[in-house]
């Protein structure tokens, strides 16, 4: 592991709590490894940015894929897997995903997620969604099985009566004389039991911090997906992967060209009920473009839209379920019947105009099968990680397994290890890196949308990643004029820049902006590197994918010198996260 030194700029800690584990996210997979670890004996503390309840699980409408039905196995589930992840998964990952799977969905209903069931038998019902070849989605609520799951988790946490610290953005982590984890630092936005900067020390912390929809103008992540775990893993030393690898929905609601922020979701499983992508002609255009038409991988899907949309000079195309009717639509996906009605449309009478947008990122944080990162006694599960799972593209409903599985897998490593109390933590003596005016969180959102979105290119990538370099140097010059040390290339950069960037005093938009553009830096050096089209990763100047020589992972680590480090590893396989407890 390099350490780096480096750290957001922050007021030094005002108060401290001790704990055991400190789980940083409250989605599924940071309340699962909470409620596991507190069982296991664990002090535990949850911090999540916002409730307990508005993390990403929340928006998860399709449901949760495991192989629970007749016929059904979960060889099957690994193959479509595999399929999806277009030859970057990690077969043993996945594996251990689909055979764990069932059983973890199990334990979740036995926490108290009540899954839709036949009304007669009593058996969940399942869904298909694009890439799955049998129906082995369970769905709650009709299209609202985050929002189940979410609630079935917070309230087995409040029984439990685990300690949380809600609206706090974390910051960094802390770490000992040994280069092991210490904790974390965190800032309290609003009054409660803590408020401002303060620090939960642990020797264990698990980053279950979600994604990085915000990067992007139009996502359907939630506005607190800043990419804020990914972004304390690299200045803590750790190494992420597969970050040029984002997945966008094909099928989000379009509000408008210009629309910004958290957009709609319309559920694949709209589409795994039937529903069919038409143009404004009404023919349906995926027909023939694969053997699962609308309901082929995401990717797939996305680039078929984009493609009609190109072809017809059009701003999207639609998303027709009127033959559902309204009693089908008010049954079985209310939420969006809801969400769609507010934008004043209506399903029931008439398509729904539909295109992609930024949700979920299949890369993160580098893990082994036990969550465990190149960090000792630092882990990461969710969105936040990559653990090989997903690979290039994610097959649908399978983040919440992931999630579930690889959290109870973390969880029962830090009760095995239980690891000692560390030593005081070590302050570094690097000065803090550059804060970003929180202005600029909206035009590194327009320079990630127009150059490094659906469809790229190395000329676009190359602009995108000239239009960072320039917030990142403009921002380090005014950092280091206050510190009257200027360096003159960057403060040249800085004159140059067609805006007047100051350095930002602390607070949570100029820390989330800070976050935004370093995550936003190396899914750019990624995407520049891999010179091919694989999954969602979409090259307009390299078409094809590439096997012979880019069947391969991009692993990127931070410098001490505040440099990113692009490595290629030499197979689809991961060279293996040295275990933490030999580090």
């Amino acid at each position: 592991m390099t350490r780096t030194g480096i750290r957001l700029k922050a007021p030094a800690p005002g108060w401290t709590v001790d704990a055991d584990v400190v789980v940083v996210g409250s989605g599924v997979a940071g309340l699962t490894a909470a409620l596991r670890c507190t069982a296991a004996g664990l002090r535990t503390v949850v911090v999540t940015k916002a409730r307990l309840d508005d993390g990403s699980t929340r928006w998860a409408q399709g449901g949760i894929a495991a192989a629970l039905g007749d016929g059904d196995t979960p060889e099957q589930h690994l193959d479509d897997t595999l399929v999806a992840g277009a030859g970057l998964c990690d077969e043993e990952a996945v594996r251990t995903l689909v055979t764990e799977g069932p059983d973890a969905v199990r334990r979740l209903i036995d926490t108290g997620a009540l899954f839709d069931t036949d009304p007669e038998s009593g058996v969940i019902q399942l869904t298909r969604e694009g890439g799955h070849h049998r129906r082995r989605i369970a769905h709650a609520g009709g299209d609202a099985t985050g929002a189940e799951i979410s609630r079935a988790l917070v309230e087995a946490v409040r029984l439990a009566s685990l300690r949380t610290i809600e609206n706090a953005l974390v910051l960094d982590l802390l770490t000992d004389a040994d280069g092991r984890t210490a904790g974390v630092t965190l800032h309290v936005m609003g009054e409660g039991q803590h408020d401002g900067v303060g620090a939960v020390r642990a020797p264990a912390v698990v980053l279950a911090t979600g994604g990085m929809g915000q990067v992007f103008s139009a996502t359907t992540n939630p506005s607190v997906s800043t990419g804020d775990g990914v972004a304390l893993a690299l200045r803590a030393g750790a190494e992420v992967s597969d970050l040029e690898f984002v997945q966008f929905h094909p099928t989000v609601l379009f509000l408008g060209a210009d629309a910004e922020g958290q957009q709609p979701l319309v559920s694949e499983a709209v589409r795994g009920e039937g529903a069919h992508l038409v143009d404004a002609d009404g023919v349906r255009f995926m027909l023939g473009q694969h053997e699962l038409a609308e309901l082929a991988p995401r990717d797939i899907v996305a680039k078929g839209i984009m493609r009609r949309m190109r072809e017809q000079g059009a701003e999207h195309m639609y998303l027709d379920a009127r033959h559902f009717g309204a009693e089908m639509w008010e049954s079985r996906f209310p939420t969006i019947l809801a969400a769609c009605r507010s934008h004043g449309i209506d399903p029931v009478t008439e398509p729904i105009p539909v295109a992609p947008a930024a949700h979920y990122a299949s890369g993160g944080v580098r893990t082994d099968l036990f969550g465990r990162t190149s960090v000792p006694g630092l882990y990461a599960c969710g969105e936040v990680a990559c653990t090989g799972v997903h690979g290039a593209n994610r097959l649908a409903s399978n983040s919440l397994l992931e999630g579930l599985v690889f959290a109870e897998r973390i969880a029962d490593d830090i009760a095995a290890a239980r690891p000692a109390t560390p030593g005081p933590a070590v302050q570094s003596a690097e000065a803090p890196g550059p804060l970003l005016d929180p202005a600029t969180r909206i035009e590194i959102q327009r320079i990630m949308t127009a150059g490094a979105g659906v469809l790229r290119s190395a000329a676009s990538l190359d602009h995108a990643a000239d239009a960072l370099e320039i917030l990142y140097r403009s921002a380090a010059a005014e950092a280091d004029q206050d510190q009257g040390s200027a360096q003159g290339a960057a403060q040249d950069i800085a004159q140059d820049a067609a805006h007047d960037t100051k350095e930002a005093e602390p607070g949570v938009d100029a820390w989330e902006a800070t976050n935004l553009l370093l995550v936003s830096r190396v899914l750019v050096a990624a995407a520049r590197a891999r010179e091919e089209t694989r999954g969602c990763h979409w090259r307009e100047d390299r078409p094809d994918r590439d096997d012979a020589g880019w069947r391969r992972h991009l692993v990127v680590r931070l410098t001490p010198e505040r440099t990113l480090a692009v490595h290629r590893t030499e197979s689809a396989s991961f060279p293996p996260v040295k275990a933490q407890r030999e580090q």
